[in-house]
């Protein structure tokens, strides 16, 4: 045993003395092998780095939330791709054999495919949302189906330029599709439903994100998204409504927001038929004018008018106090506060409202029988 031992020591004591002879000939003679394509590597990763922090500086003079966008999803990237071309150029500069580094270039080409297709999909993504909400009012929100097909589209030509680089033939995974695609649409026709109709909605232009819409089976709310499958609405006391895109796409709707926000609304008083209508349409009109520029949600420039409609009434005249809303949601309240106004108004005036009220006329008969009644 000690012997084995003691024979394996020159042994082993000459493989390391022939290992450090190695290393001192490579570190004097070819030190070059190995600090050109280290150099090569750490100056393309500082590169990126400079470039990142000088296109940052260029991009500050952009607007505010275009900048934001355009940080947030170039910030990591910029890095990856310079990791990614200095790997490229140090192999390229190496003693590697040719065959590996091919190898890798194609590994690397991949990487570099792969990271540009999801940053242009979060690219594509955030624009969209922006845009898109800024074009309809929706302070830079969109519908979550609109990113969601722009995110797609990116991300599916990405994919057919990675498999085209790694050499596969996508025509016959295309025929796959289309033959797949039909046993799928059978299988999920309220699935596609929902998709094409979300489609129709959003390219329609007739409802956007932040749009008050009530439709004709009395959901109403505010749009609050648009995905694959439904609408989601967020009613006045906060809850959501969340409406199939297959029903709405059918259904009759009133916008609220369309063509204008604006629009005109009118509050109904009742006054006795003995009253002075000349006097009670000063004071309503008065009132209404008085609210202008004072009441929250009133149009500021807004005309208020007063008119005997409906008119009349079984028991009273009823006039129609008429103004314009900056909003549809700001009716309720306009109405209260303009109520109140009046309320008071003709307590103070001496005017009187008007209660329900009927005239029964009875017949000589008739009178008998309620005497009879009374006795």
């Amino acid at each position: 045993m000690d012997t084995n031992v003691d024979t394996d020591v020159p042994h082993h004591n000459a493989w390391i003395i022939e290992y450090m002879s190695g290393m001192r000939i490579f570190l004097v003679h070819e030190w070059w092998k190995v600090v050109v394509p280290v150099s090569i590597f750490a100056l393309c990763v500082a590169a990126g780095f400079v470039a990142r922090r000088l296109l940052f500086r260029v991009l500050s003079r952009a607007n505010a939330r275009t900048k934001d966008i355009l940080i947030q999803s170039l910030r990591g990237p910029i890095i990856i791709w310079s990791v990614i071309l200095g790997a490229d150029l140090a192999l390229r500069n190496s003693v590697i054999p040719t065959r590996y580094v091919r190898e890798v270039h194609l590994v690397l080409l991949a990487l570099w495919i792969i990271s540009l297709t999801l940053m242009s999909s979060q690219l594509v993504g955030n624009l969209v949302a922006f845009y898109g909400g800024r074009a309809t009012g929706a302070a830079g929100r969109s519908a979550t189906l609109t990113r969601t097909v722009a995110q797609l589209v990116v991300s599916l030509i990405g994919l057919l330029i990675l498999l085209n680089h790694v050499g596969v033939d996508i025509r016959p995974l295309l025929t796959a599709l289309g033959v797949g695609g039909l046993a799928v649409a059978l299988a999920l026709q309220d699935t596609l439903s929902n998709l094409f109709a979300g489609f129709y909605i959003t390219l329609a232009g007739q409802i956007h994100i932040g749009h008050y819409v009530k439709l004709n089976t009395g959901e109403e709310g505010y749009i609050e998204d648009i995905t694959w499958r439904s609408t989601t609405l967020r009613g006045l006391g906060g809850n959501l409504i969340f409406v199939p895109n297959s029903k709405l796409g059918q259904a009759i709707f009133t916008n609220f927001n369309l063509p204008t926000k604006r629009m005109s609304a009118s509050i109904n008083v009742r006054v006795p038929y003995d009253c002075d209508l000349d006097h009670v349409e000063q004071v309503l009109l008065d009132e209404a004018k008085a609210g202008v520029g004072q009441i929250d949600g009133m149009a500021p420039d807004s005309k208020p008018s007063i008119s005997l409609i409906p008119g009349f009434g079984d028991s009273s005249l009823v006039l129609s106090v008429n103004y314009e809303l900056v909003e549809f949601v700001a009716q309720f309240g306009v109405q209260s506060e303009l109520r109140r106004r009046i309320w008071k108004r003709f307590r103070a005036e001496g005017i009187t409202i008007a209660l329900p009220a009927q005239t029964v006329v009875l017949t000589g008969d008739e009178k008998g029988s309620v005497a009879g009644l009374q006795s």
